[in-house]
Parts: C-alpha cells; sequence; structure tokens
C-alpha cells in the first residue's frame, strides 16, 4: 500500500510502499518535475527528473522514498539535474561507497524506514547549499501554468540563462518543465472526475486532442487507459486478486 505525508524540508514528500502481492504489475512512475531519493532491498538510489513514464525493475519488496520540491534536489546531492535525466543511480556513485553503504545500514536498521530516509536528507540539508529563490518561482510561476517567457521576464532572466539554469536545477529546459507540469495539473483533474475536454482547458492545453497528444508523449498511455487504470487501483479488490497498472 501506498502512503506519503509532507516532509520536514519544504516542499518535500516523504513516501513508502509495502511488498507487493505476487502477480501484480508495477505502476509506472510519470514524469512530475521532480528527483527522489529511494531506498530498497538494502540500497540507496537517486531517481533522477523523468521525460517519460518510467516501468520500477527494483522487483517486489519494501520501498521508501523521499521526492524533493521541483529544483531542489541538486543542491543537496551535488550534482546537476540534467547529469540525472531519465536515469536511477546508486547514491555511492553521488557520495562515495562506503558513505552511502553506512547510510543504507543506517536506514535499513530504523523501524520506520520513510522516517530515517527523511532524518538522512534533513541531516545533508544543514551542510548544502539552499535552494537558489530564483529557482523556486521559476517552479512555482510554471506549476501555476504561467509562460516561459512571462516567467523568463518575470525572474529577470534572458531565454538562454533560464535553459542553462532550468537544465541544473530540473534536468531540462522550462518548456519541457512546463508540459510535464500542465499534464500532472490535466490528469489530477482526470482523476478528480473532470471530463477530458474540461481538464485540457483547465489545465493550459488548446483542447482535448492536445492533453491526448501530450498524455501519449510524456505518459506512454491515452487519457482513457489512465483514468480506467487509476479507477483499478482505487477500487478495493477481493482478497487474492490484483490490478494492472
Amino acid at each position: 500500500m501506498y502512503e506519503e505525508r509532507p516532509a520536514r524540508l519544504d516542499g518535500a514528500v516523504v513516501w513508502s510502499i509495502g511488498p507487493s502481492p505476487v502477480g501484480e504489475e508495477s505502476v509506472p512512475v510519470l514524469p512530475d518535475g521532480c528527483m527522489d531519493l529511494l531506498w530498497h532491498d538494502g540500497r540507496l538510489f537517486v531517481a533522477g527528473p523523468d521525460t517519460c513514464a518510467y516501468v520500477p525493475e527494483g522487483g517486489p519488496g519494501r520501498y521508501a522514498g523521499l521526492r524533493f520540491a521541483p529544483g531542489d534536489a541538486p543542491a543537496l546531492l551535488g550534482v546537476p539535474a540534467s547529469a540525472l535525466r531519465d536515469r536511477r543511480v546508486d547514491l555511492g556513485a553521488l557520495w562515495g561507497e562506503a558513505r552511502a553503504r553506512r547510510l543504507a545500514e543506517r536506514v535499513a536498521a530504523a523501524p520506520d524506514l520513510a522516517g530515517a530516509l527523511e532524518a538522512l536528507a534533513v541531516d545533508r540539508a544543514m551542510d548544502a547549499p539552499a535552494t537558489d529563490p530564483l529557482i523556486r518561482a521559476v517552479a512555482m510561476r510554471l506549476a501555476a501554468g504561467r509562460p516561459v517567457a512571462e516567467t523568463a521576464d518575470a525572474v529577470g532572466l534572458g531565454a538562454r540563462q533560464l535553459h542553462r539554469r532550468s537544465l541544473d536545477a530540473f534536468g531540462y529546459g522550462p518548456k519541457t518543465l512546463a508540459r510535464i507540469l500542465r499534464l500532472q495539473r490535466a490528469l489530477a483533474l482526470v482523476r478528480a472526475g473532470v471530463p477530458y475536454a474540461e481538464a485540457a482547458l483547465r489545465a493550459g492545453c488548446a483542447d482535448q486532442a492536445h492533453l491526448a497528444r501530450e498524455t501519449r508523449a510524456l505518459a506512454g498511455t491515452t487519457l482513457s487507459a489512465y483514468a480506467s487504470d487509476w479507477a483499478k487501483r482505487e477500487t478495493p479488490q477481493p482478497s487474492g486478486s490484483s490490478t494492472t497498472a
């Protein structure tokens, strides 16, 4: 079962997933503009920013994760987001194998895996540079549906400067980030039962066909398939059954 709660780091979320039933397929992870620090099967690793749907390959077992707000992870991890785009990387490759192994053992020994992972990130954040307020402003404006050009003007950056800084902070340029955040807004409305055409317009798409193309391109599925799969996950299943993601 998936559970999440706000983390002690501003804008971050702590989450956990219990062991999956035998035969249950992995649920694709859709792009959301975020990066995660994860623990699974005694291993700590980082999920970089995705540009398309990712199907987990870690197998059964328990997962714990901390999802950073868009743009926050690079300062804490010490690596540009673009270096981790569409990648899952062992923490040892970033912080050193011995240190990563000690931290993974500390998390594994804790009664609350997610809480231990959060504490690890909080400790690291005390010594890491703070996120640039300008980057936070960019993320907030794009998440609210403001145009890229207007966002550049509002934060006082030229188009090239905004693109370069976005690559470091988010893993891709501002136009790609805006598309991903727009899709997330639309899918949240779909999950709430809003008709597709209305969800498209409210999220900032030109029309339903535009949203359908973006869903296919970024999520690798169709609107109807996404809504159907979400309904299956939200509907209690008889004992011994599983849902298909």
